[in-house]
């Protein structure tokens, strides 16, 4: 009995171990698109690029090709134009993010009221996010165009013969964070608005009942049970936010002899846009490589710190670190 008990039981393993084994294969199997996209263009293009930022590679000739290590990394201390696009790229995030922020939640309490046409709002509000770019920059172009813009049609009607630059450097950065702001709220606004309508109501009714005000209860109930949802929208905002490149290309453009096709504003000439200049313009494929390198590692940075920073003010209903509720 005990030998046959043990046949039993080994066999049911061997028949687990090939079903195991086939649900792997399976899994592979149907993963395999997906994988072998990443693997080919996005981690060979990776690898690719990272030992491009160590060469002088400038995009054809492969005879001239030289090994130069961290030099290209050195020089972008050294570059007046890198470290304006970093400055105005810091600015640009710096003014966006808590906007973008502030409004789109506001914009969610105000629809989790019980008001009519809640869900046509927010799908108003949600449009701009889903409009390609390319169009929107093209609209906001017109409507801030000097001579025939709408809105300065609108300001000469106040004040007749009135005609604001509003895609010089004076306004550039103004006009880029609107028509950022624009866009980008409506994710925000429908994902804030989602977690609003999952905070229990008991809590509220209990802290009216213990005798707290609407907007203490708005402040010590809501707003902490809200800070996951910040916070991830704070880390995505920061992340696209620093990677801004074709709004300030097709709004405010301006052709130049410089370089090739367009370049913005100075005000508009972020880090991203510098990038693409050096590679693609100039031809220095290397360097260009070196300074998309160094800000992703940037950018790593910040959002690591902004990470680490959740502890002291994102409250989770259930501890992370094995903690209880």
């Amino acid at each position: 009995m005990t030998t046959t008990s043990t046949l039993t039981k080994a066999g049911k393993k061997r028949r687990s171990s090939k079903r195991e084994q086939r649900e792997v294969m399976w899994f592979f199997f149907f993963i395999s698109p997906w994988l072998i996209g990443f693997v080919v263009l996005s981690l060979v293009s990776l690898v690719l690029g990272l030992l491009t930022s160590f060469t002088n590679f400038d995009g054809f000739n492969l005879s001239t090709l030289k090994w130069v290590g961290l030099s290209n990394y050195a020089r972008i201390f050294s570059d007046r134009d890198a470290l304006w696009g970093l400055q105005r790229t810091t600015l640009y995030a710096i003014l966006y993010v808590p906007l973008a922020l502030v409004i789109s939640f506001t914009l969610a309490v105000l629809l989790n009221q019980r008001i009519r046409g809640r869900g046509f709002l927010g799908g108003i509000f949600y449009i701009p996010s889903i409009l390609p770019v390319v169009a929107v920059a093209w609209m906001w172009k017109l409507l801030m165009s000097r001579n025939s813009g709408l809105v300065n049609a609108f300001i000469s009607l106040l004040s007749p013969g009135t005609a604001i630059n509003w895609l010089s450097s004076q306004y550039a950065t103004a006009v880029l964070i609107f028509l950022s702001i624009w866009m980008g709220i409506g994710g925000g606004v429908i994902i804030f608005l989602a977690a609003l309508q999952g905070v229990p109501k008991e809590l509220e009714e209990a802290a009216l009942i213990d005798g707290a005000t609407r907007f203490q209860m708005f402040l010590r109930v809501i707003v902490p049970l809200m800070t996951p949802i910040i916070f991830f929208r704070l880390v995505m905002g920061i992340i696209g936010a620093l990677q801004v490149f074709t709004a300030p290309l097709l709004l405010t453009s301006t052709n130049s002899g410089l370089t090739i096709g367009t370049m913005p504003p100075r005000a508009n000439y972020m880090f991203m846009v510098h990038a693409v200049q050096q590679t693609f313009a100039k031809g220095r494929y290397g360097y260009g490589a070196a300074l998309v390198w160094m800000f992703f590692v940037l950018i790593l940075v910040v959002t690591l710190i902004v990470f680490r920073s959740q502890r002291y003010w994102v409250f989770y209903e259930v501890e992370q670190e094995g903690g209880e509720a």
